[in-house]
């Protein structure tokens, strides 16, 4: 099989090992290429009953006849039909002898290998590898080689693009799960339609398709070119929506026909609309000149490059070190660092669930990752948020207030765009009314951003507003009590079971935090950048007297009772909810209970994810160890994980409070929720927040690293079996090299002569020059 890279390496490849249909939608989900700017689902070239492709380019989102705004099912470049003989080669028309497809996570290639057989006993071998350009984001490539086992043969090729798919809108509502048919189980589902047809153009040795948005208006091109060698036949054929190339040729026994296709895409976002068939046009032929070969080299250095900032490597457990590049993979190709106007879906550039919309997801789960490793894709998922700030003050006029208010989903331009109702129509969702604790979290992300990088001009430029116009949402959004306390009534927190609460401890204590930190930044700037905040204070209207009250507001928010042994109560009147006992399945993670689901656990104690236990994990300085045990310890076993976010920070927190063994299992559920779908849903699109929040689990909470009052502490822990843990982290500019074995762990600093930053490792402070190893003994660990 043709795989880039070291592809004998288990630990760069996920592989798949014959064809299950059960299982089909699910690789189509794990097998997606991608490069920040598209990503193209796994799905078999040659499609399949029950197949559900997709390629789906970043900021593209369309309305027209759809429930919400959804990211696009845009046009497919890898639509490539082999027919041997009059019989078409997929899965359903003839038998599979073998099939098996790699992943190279090195390289970012998916190689596939069929042979198939016709009802007359003859073989026909395809091996295909695929690839969206990691140094070019307009370019995808695509090779097929087909092998006449132990027949000659007329092949025909059929190559092109085809934009006839539609988004798939509602399903059906079901009082009883249908039989399970993965041949049918999308065909019940009403579509969407978002794509009209512009044009269409045979070229000099390819075909192009234009197409536009409904609704929004962005013009889409594909322009591909296909060789075929030995030479064959060539023409053209044309359909509503689709063009491709036809290429004919005799193969003898045992010789094999190679294809090679390239396509190039743009789009009215990249450039105007005008120029869009042109830049294609000229984009494909510089490729095809330099050739295929040249474009995968180019491919596999941008690769090399990429994974030199972010690869972790463990020693001691490959299916770990495994699990935990494939989670790097996925983030690294959901994100774009020179398109500050798109954030990340729920799933990525990888599935239609969520519709590609995005959450607090972004800024709590996955940007850590990038400010840690990519500080310059940090900032450009925060300027997201800078540039759909108007729509963030439409959702906070919308509701009645002042000042910006995120939406719990969003799309291109920031406004609310959460559905009112299930995708079956079934259950009434509230999250964009009540979930308001997104606005604390883009506070959040960037203050996190502007402590590791120390870019201030971010802060000047873009953040402070954003800090002061979401402060005065969370002020005019505070209700006064007669006690002289301030409450937020009717909301959602973290825990999704529980709705139209009052006085989330999770929310209350960002908001303090969040005003708390806007002061402090107007105070700085007010040091620092005082032209800058009074150009800022005129054109927003913000006063001192104003920030000031923030102060007081925020040290009047009303919080939750506690415990005599230091457990937060969630919400007012929690304490009050009925307990139901938990089951555990094989893999010793909770069920629900008989009866009982999502929409029917609000009268229990019972939390669907990680709510106090993220609070005590996002604001480590503002809780003893003391406070932290208590609150994992109560909440641990009422905790059923029905969200892929949560064993990630239960993993970090039990290593913290010295529940290490839970850690491990708490990894692993987190790092394979897509290799093994445990979450039973992978099909639809990649966890891409609990990928950052595997990336969290082995950095912050093995690897130790936290940032504790603006500095870099470590307090490393490794499971048994792990020999040494290794990462690297960007810090001010510079890089840390991390190394750590169960008693030692192993600091670099890189840059220039003169250089040193100081850290806390166990508590103790280590200095580290400049380009010198530094080598310190880890105190025992449980």
């Amino acid at each position: 099989m043709d795989v880039d890279g070291d592809g004998a390496d288990p630990r760069w490849q996920v592989v798949e090992d014959g064809f299950d249909p059960a299982r089909a939608n699910t690789y189509e989900t794990i097998f997606t290429v991608g490069n920040g700017y598209l990503g193209t689902r796994g799905a078999l070239e040659e499609g399949h009953e029950g197949a559900l492709p997709g390629t789906f380019l970043r900021g593209v989102f369309d309305h027209h006849d759809s429930a919400v705004i959804d990211l696009v099912k845009a046009p497919d470049w890898t639509a490539l039909v082999v027919v041997v003989d009059g019989v078409r080669l997929d899965v359903t028309s003839a038998s599979v002898v073998r099939h098996r497809r790699v992943l190279d996570l090195r390289a970012g290639v998916l190689a596939r290998e069929t042979v198939f057989a016709d009802a007359a006993g003859r073989r026909t071998r395809v091996e295909t590898i695929r690839f969206a350009s990691g140094a070019d984001q307009h370019l995808c490539c695509l090779r097929a080689r087909i092998t006449p086992e132990n027949h000659s043969a007329w092949i025909t090729v059929h190559s092109g693009i085809d934009g006839t798919h539609h988004n798939l809108d509602r399903r059906p509502f079901y009082a009883e799960p249908p039989p399970a048919d993965p041949q049918m189980k999308w065909h019940k589902w009403a579509k969407s339609k978002h794509l009209d047809e512009v044009a269409r153009a045979e070229l000099p040795g390819g075909v192009y398709l234009e197409t536009r948005t409904i609704d929004t208006l962005i013009t889409i091109g594909y322009a591909t070119a296909t060789t075929v060698s030995p030479p064959a036949e060539t023409t053209v054929a044309q359909r509503h929506r689709a063009v491709e190339q036809v290429s004919r040729v005799r193969v003898a026994a045992g010789e094999t026909l190679t294809v090679e296709k390239l396509a190039t895409i743009y789009t009215s976002r990249d450039v105007p609309a005008a120029d869009v068939r042109r830049r294609c046009q000229d984009e494909l032929r510089g490729h095809l000149a330099a050739g295929f070969a040249a474009c995968r080299d180019r491919n596999r250095a941008a690769w090399a490059a990429r994974w030199a900032d972010c690869d972790i490597t463990i020693d001691g457990d490959a299916e770990a070190s495994r699990a935990v590049r494939f989670n790097t993979y996925e983030l690294l190709i959901a994100a774009n660092e020179s398109d500050p106007r798109v954030n990340i879906g729920a799933n990525a550039l990888t599935g239609e669930r969520y519709r590609g919309h995005a959450f607090w997801d972004t800024e709590v789960f996955m940007l850590p990752f990038y400010i840690y490793t990519r500080p310059e894709t940090a900032r450009a998922l925060l300027l997201y948020r800078f540039h759909t700030l108007d729509g963030a003050r439409r959702n906070a006029r919308a509701t009645g207030f002042r000042g910006a208010r995120y939406a719990w989903e969003s799309a291109d331009t920031g406004v609310e765009t959460t559905p009112q109702w299930t995708v079956d129509g079934a259950h009434r969702i509230w999250m964009g009314e009540e979930e308001i604790h997104i606005t604390s979290a883009v506070a959040y992300g960037l203050i996190a951003y502007l402590a590791a990088t120390g870019d201030h001009a971010l802060m000047t430029d873009y953040g402070a507003e954003i800090l002061f116009e979401t402060s005065r949402f969370w002020a005019d959004r505070l209700e006064a009590t007669p006690e002289g306390r301030y409450v937020l009534s009717r909301v959602v927190g973290p825990d999704e079971f529980h709705e139209h609460v009052d006085n989330s401890a999770y929310t209350n204590h960002l908001v303090r935090w969040h005003l708390r930190r806007a002061a402090q930044a107007y105070a700085e700037l007010a040091i620092s950048h005082p032209g800058e905040l009074a150009s800022l204070a005129e054109r927003i209207g913000l006063t001192r007297a104003e920030v000031d009250d923030w102060l007081t507001r925020a040290e009047r928010i009303h919080l939750p009772g506690v415990t005599a042994d230091g457990v937060i109560e969630q919400f007012d009147g929690y304490f009050g909810l009925d307990t139901l006992p938990v089951e555990h399945d094989d893999n010793d993670m909770p069920r629900y209970p008989p009866g009982h689901h999502h929409y029917n656990l609000g009268g229990t104690k019972l939390i669907k994810q990680a709510d106090v236990v993220m609070l005590t994990y996002l604001l480590p300085d503002e809780f003893s160890d003391a406070a932290k045990r208590a609150n994992y310890e109560y909440y641990e076993p009422l905790t059923l994980h029905k969200s892929s976010l949560s064993p990630a920070t239960y993993s970090i927190m039990s290593i913290e409070v010295g529940d290490p063994g839970r850690a491990v299992q708490y990894f692993r559920r987190s790092a394979t929720v897509d290799l093994v779908d445990n979450q039973g849903n992978t099909e639809e699109g990649i966890h891409i927040a609990s990928a950052g929040g595997t990336w969290q689990m082995v950095v912050n909470g093995f690897g130790g690293f936290r940032v504790r009052n603006g500095r870099m502490t470590f307090k490393p822990w490794l499971p048994p079996g792990w020999d040494a843990l290794a990462f690297r982290l960007r810090w001010h500019g510079h890089t840390v090299s991390v190394s750590t074995s169960p008693t030692a762990a192993t600091f670099v600093l890189s840059g220039p002569e003169g250089l040193r930053e100081t850290i806390l490792v166990d508590g103790r402070e280590v200095t580290l020059p400049a380009n010198a190893e530094v080598v310190v003994d880890l105190a025992p660990r449980p």
